[in-house]
């Protein structure tokens, strides 16, 4: 497996830092910065629609979400994206915090009820707060949320609607996401968005395959298993959003089925633990990757969700079974490219982001995803990025040789001429 980009980057610093000292032993330094700034958006202004939207299928639903996922993953695999790209996600956020699914009329005022949704919110603070920059717009996007939770800790699809796992999982992501402890984030009755996540949660007194799965909701005073749910609260159960740092190649977690009899879990990372072990599960019977679970959706693979469970297992350190699921996914087999392509066959921004940041997570290269370079193919859905960080290891070997070889002799010598000493040590590159 091609060392991750995070190693990359980390032994490229390691690089230019040594680079740096030596210029600075020789005395020719030269650091330099760029700054760019930030443009406020306050939902006032009228901009069209279209320009630095990804995709090109109709937003009506989905354009704050996918450009949100669009912007995680590109962030995850060191690309900048356009400013005109993060002007347009800035710029659909309504007045008073909230995002809609989209307006094509920014200069319009939202109806906070019926435009405005606590997934979106989510989701857009997670991604602005990624690109940086916006945190005038963060903070107004969390205090929306924060004016909308629920009693009991959760929250609805729409302001004031009960209180759903996927709801309440993005909008613990969003707090997450912007460096706030979810756990202190208390509704006016004194419920932590935790409170409320758990109790979507399935027992011991649920079917022996069901048990430790989410709900999306009680339907009729039931909790029925949902593998959509389940993914999200698993993820947000350890307190982390949609974008998953790579999980430690030296960890590997055993999954953990619920011990029954002894009712549900009673904290957030016992839930997370039983959550992971029905996915593993569910995975491991279907051939490592999930079916539609919600009611009417058409019967065979569930791509996003089984990409979803990827990133979900990986945050808990289960590197095995999302290895597994992984390799599923990126398999010709899988048919996972078609799904991919979208409905018009031009890349689907929201699908391939999801799959950008399963790999990720798994540890597995984006840029070799069976044969495909997802990044690349995300980045062709919308504007020109404003920079994209790519190495391969022939570059690595490249530097190695290179003129970061030619400073580190020159730095020696000259280290030895005045007799100064300096022990320099690497640090050995995480897979």
């Amino acid at each position: 497996m091609a060392p991750s980009l995070d190693a990359r980057r980390r032994t490229r610093a390691t690089r230019a830092a040594a680079t740096r000292a030596a210029a600075a032993l020789a005395g020719a330094a030269v650091l330099s910065t760029a700054v760019i700034p930030a443009a406020a958006a306050d939902g006032g202004t009228s901009a069209p629609a279209a320009p630095g939207l990804y995709g090109s299928t109709d937003p009506k639903f989905d354009g704050v979400f996918r450009q949100s996922l669009a912007f995680l993953a590109q962030h995850a695999t060191g690309v900048t994206p356009a400013p005109k790209a993060v002007d347009w996600l800035a710029g659909q956020q309504c007045k008073d915090g909230g995002f809609p699914g989209f307006r094509a009329d920014t200069g319009k005022a939202c109806d906070p009820a019926k435009d405005e949704f606590p997934d979106q919110t989510a989701a857009a603070v997670q991604a602005l707060a990624a690109v940086g920059g916006r945190g005038a717009q963060v903070t107004k996007g969390l205090d929306w949320l924060k004016s909308h939770q629920n009693e009991d800790g959760g929250w609805g699809m729409n302001p004031g609607a009960a209180s759903n796992a996927n709801s309440t999982a993005a909008a613990i992501g969003a707090f997450a996401a912007a460096g706030q402890d979810p756990a202190k984030v208390e509704s006016k009755g004194g419920r932590t968005p935790f409170d409320s996540l758990l109790t979507f949660q399935l027992g011991c007194d649920a079917a022996e395959a069901d048990r430790g799965a989410f709900a999306w909701q009680a339907q009729n005073g039931k909790l029925n298993a949902d593998n959509f749910a389940s993914v999200s609260a698993t993820t947000a159960a350890l307190g982390k959003g949609y974008l998953v740092d790579p999980a430690d190649a030296k960890e590997n977690k055993d999954v953990q089925p619920l011990n029954c009899p002894g009712g549900k879990p009673k904290d957030a990372p016992a839930a997370a633990r039983a959550s992971a072990a029905y996915l593993a599960k569910k995975l491991a019977g279907s051939g490592n990757h999930l079916e539609a679970s919600m009611p009417g959706a058409p019967k065979g693979p569930d791509y996003g969700v089984t990409a979803d469970a990827v990133t979900a297992l990986a945050a808990g350190g289960h590197r095995d079974a999302a290895g597994k699921a992984l390799d599923w996914l990126s398999s010709k087999d899988s048919k996972t490219a078609a799904w991919a392509k979208g409905d018009n066959g031009k890349g689907d921004p929201g699908r391939l982001a999801k799959l950008v940041l399963a790999a990720r997570a798994a540890g597995a290269d984006p840029r070799d995803f069976g044969g495909t370079d997802l990044v690349e193919a995300l980045n062709a859905t919308g504007p020109k990025p404003a920079a994209v960080e790519k190495a391969t290891e022939d570059e690595e070997k490249k530097d190695d040789k290179g003129s970061f070889g030619g400073w580190w002799f020159a730095a020696v010598a000259f280290v030895a001429a005045v007799g100064v000493g300096f022990l320099f040590s690497n640090r050995k590159k995480k897979q």
